[in-house]
């Protein structure tokens, strides 16, 4: 029993954490970093003010995770973006590609509690800072109110991945609400603040689900009855819930930091009230067997606070791609703003402006002014307005946090400021140890720390791309559609089979994209119309000599026919895919992007692919090979196909892949890395959007490492991840390395990205 008399004053129950890294908020941002530098070997303490991590991925949210793949509807080939974010988002596949938001709480959470060097924190709100002195932070102080503790958090190095930017905000970086003028950075989507508003709003959404007798619903009197006042209600649909309610959006006029809770209460109105409207307004019939399942309690927050870095990203980084020498991680969904009035405004609820291909985020975007020992993540880091409408979504977020973790932890394993890693050396080193973990950085050429690098690489086969083998599916023609084919210098002369329902001419080109690291045809080398009779035929094509191709992927482009259907093929190979110049409205894509004279936007056209089970490969013959999946492409650290397949690619008619490295001389070998293909091009939306697999069929699956007597050194079965480490208790010494596989089917041959030995 615990018994005790009048006190005048009482304090909180109050202790003191000390830790290497001190990372506030635990969404994807955070997550990611938190993960990264414990995988570096250093203690880390995760803070986060809610009771599960994801932020805005949450179950108390319940937006999908996206990014540069932007719902497969922009020209962005192979851009998920790798790394620990993309371990999270394969993952969840793995266990719930049906989309459960709950169940990918448990994912993320497990991913922290599998790490021994985090030390999370949930329910706890940092509300207070101490400096050391004026560019140094001490410790962040935080309360929690499940267990009234009130806790010191002390550190060497902090991230703040707050969203809102509490830490970076009371320890005095410099920051930005709002938009820059058109002039200010020479920016031609700069909002007209007055007019549009500057400010993106907050979003808050429901659930309905359809039941087996009619319910009925009162709604409650804070509920809006007139939804007339919301022109978007034109579009609902009974049925409609979750993310597709993104336009759910108010308070882009409003303090969308301090006016929260006000922002909040308007938008349970807005939710209310629409479903009344779907409900009992009698326009929809079906909705009488629907029932209101959830709705947020707390809303998504898109914009607030963004801090003054050493560089702030702006529209021509983004349009232009540019190039940066400290590139750390990288971006590409559109450029997307909304009207600060949200669901009030007459206006398009989004403007989304894409770019031609990916672009670089440089490290100093995440190296704020003014404090030394702090280091910036997620929606907060240095970017104009208009940057910031493409940065700030969550996969994009989450790439970058585990950049900065990494940073993080090179601050504290070589003692220096995270400004010190500008420097030449320590930058190159901190791009490599983030490459090596599987975290994609455009543009970048280097090579890895790699035992492979000096040995002989004995490929049981190498596969020899001379035909997509023909399947028994026909695609009609309805859009024009591409073959992505690999090219070297040239393009063999190749056939088509189509069957023909009306005499009609057909055209064939060939495309490339201007830059060869893209996957926007904006350039057309060839065209030619062809004269189709009816019924299934053959078409042979003689290109000649086009020259122009550096090391790039071709476009074999016939264009839309509805008379016409081509035939498929069942194969799926590592590095190629076809694409439909198609509408996606999800994000703006209506097959051609017009931008409004000095946008300083390009003009180009949309060709993405279909995701499976649709769509398909052409069936395609080549007079002789066009592209051969070569072993030596496993030393490259692009573990992704960008201007090539960039992977070894074993013959199918091969039944037992496998590649063998032989050295000279025995080596010392500690860690084996596999990077494998779980399909970069696949969005893998974190919630509500069924995928069809759960296992992404490229992927290998089975393999087995072995030394030069053949003794079995490691056996992975089932994997469904695209990066595969092997740790030996002790280190393998050898003279040679077999590797083992299966193939992931009879229709996908074996594919492996890279092979880094250390």
């Amino acid at each position: 029993m615990i018994k005790e008399a009048f006190k005048n004053f009482r304090n909180l129950k109050e202790t003191t954490e000390y830790s290497d890294i001190v990372i506030v908020g635990g969404g994807l941002s955070g997550v990611c970093a938190a993960i990264t530098a414990a995988r570096q070997g250093c203690k880390v303490t995760l803070i986060q003010d809610r009771p599960v991590l994801g932020g805005n991925a949450s179950s108390e949210v319940r937006l999908w995770a996206l990014g540069a793949t932007s719902h497969m509807g922009n020209n962005n080939r192979w851009a998920r973006e790798g790394g620990i974010v993309d371990e999270i988002m394969v993952e969840n596949t793995f266990r719930n590609k049906e989309g459960n938001p709950v169940l990918f709480d448990t994912v993320v959470l497990d991913k922290v509690m599998a790490e021994p060097n985090i030390s999370l924190y949930l329910n706890t709100t940092v509300f207070h800072i101490a400096k050391a002195d004026d560019r140094t932070i001490e410790k962040v102080i935080a309360f929690n109110s499940q267990n009234s503790t009130l806790y010191n958090f002390t550190a060497r190095q902090f991230i703040d991945a707050s969203g809102d930017g509490i830490v970076s905000y009371m320890s005095g970086v410099p920051y930005r609400i709002g938009a820059e003028s058109p002039e200010e950075l020479g920016e031609g989507l700069a909002p007209d603040v007055e007019d549009y508003g500057e400010l993106l709003g907050h979003t808050l959404f429901f659930y309905s689900k359809k039941t087996e007798k009619p319910v009925k619903y009162v709604a409650p009197d804070y509920a809006i009855k007139d939804t007339s006042q919301i022109p978007g209600v034109k579009n609902v649909e009974v049925g409609d819930h979750g993310c597709k309610l993104w336009w759910f959006e108010y308070g882009g006029r409003k303090d969308t930091i301090h006016d929260t809770e006000e922002i909040k209460h308007e938008l349970w109105k807005v939710a209310y009230g629409i479903w009344n409207y779907i409900k009992n307004s009698g326009k929809f019939t079906e909705a009488d067997y629907y029932t209101l399942e959830w709705v947020g309690l707390i809303p998504g927050k898109r914009e607030s606070r963004r801090f003054e870095g050493e560089y702030m990203l702006k529209q021509e980084d983004l349009v232009h791609q540019l190039a940066h020498e400290d590139a750390i991680s990288f971006g590409g969904w559109a450029m997307d703003l909304h009207p600060a009035d949200g669901v009030y405004s007459d206006k398009p609820s989004c403007t989304q402006w894409h770019t031609k291909g990916v672009y670089s985020i440089p490290y100093r975007c995440y190296v704020p002014k003014s404090i030394d020992n702090l280091l910036l993540t997620g929606r907060i880091i240095s970017a104009s307005h208009v940057a910031f409408g493409s940065t700030r979504v969550m996969a994009t977020c989450a790439h970058g946090g585990q950049a900065v973790g990494m940073a993080a932890a090179h601050v504290i394993k070589y003692d220096v400021s995270p400004r010190e890693l500008l420097e030449k050396h320590k930058l190159k080193k901190l791009q490599q140890d983030l490459v090596a973990t599987g975290h994609y950085i455009p543009q970048l050429q280097f090579t890895l720390d790699n035992l492979a690098n000096d040995a002989v690489i004995h490929p049981s086969s190498e596969y020899s791309l001379r035909a997509i083998s023909a399947g028994s599916s026909w695609e009609n023609l309805s859009f024009s559609m591409a073959q992505m084919v690999p090219v070297r210098k040239k393009i063999p002369a190749f056939s088509l089979s189509f069957n023909v329902r009306k005499a009609t001419a057909l055209t064939v080109q060939v495309r490339k994209s201007s830059k060869p690291y893209n996957h926007t045809p904006d350039i057309t080398v060839w065209s030619t119309d062809y004269s189709l009779e009816v019924g299934e035929q053959k078409l042979a094509v003689e290109l000649g000599d086009l020259g122009g191709f550096q090391d790039q992927y071709a476009f074999i482009t016939v264009l839309k026919n509805d008379d016409v259907d081509i035939l498929l093929s069942d194969q799926l190979l590592s590095g190629m895919v076809s694409v439909y110049n198609q509408v996606n409205k999800a994000v703006s894509n209506f097959g051609k992007q017009e931008p409004p004279e000095g946008s300083g936007v390009d003009e180009f056209e949309f060709w993405c692919p279909k995701r499976r089970p649709k769509g398909g490969n052409m069936a395609i013959e080549f007079a002789e090979p066009v592209y051969t999946y070569e072993a030596t492409n496993i030393l490259s650290p692009l573990y992704r196909p960008v201007a090539q397949p960039n992977a070894w690619m074993a013959s199918p008619s091969d039944t037992q892949p496998s590649l063998d490295f032989q050295w000279s001389h025995p080596v010392s070998i500690s860690r084996l890395k596999i990077f494998l293909d779980t399909d970069y091009d696949h969005p893998m939306e974190t919630v509500q959007m069924e995928h069809h697999e759960h296992v992404m069929p490229f992927v290998a699956r089975n393999m087995i490492v072995m030394d030069e007597n053949d003794k079995h050194l490691a056996t992975i079965s089932e994997n469904h991840q695209a990066v595969i480490t092997v740790d030996f208790d002790q280190p393998v010494v050898t003279g040679m390395l077999k590797l083992q596989f299966e193939h992931p089917s009879e229709k996908v041959p074996l594919a492996v990205f890279g092979i880094c030995i250390t």
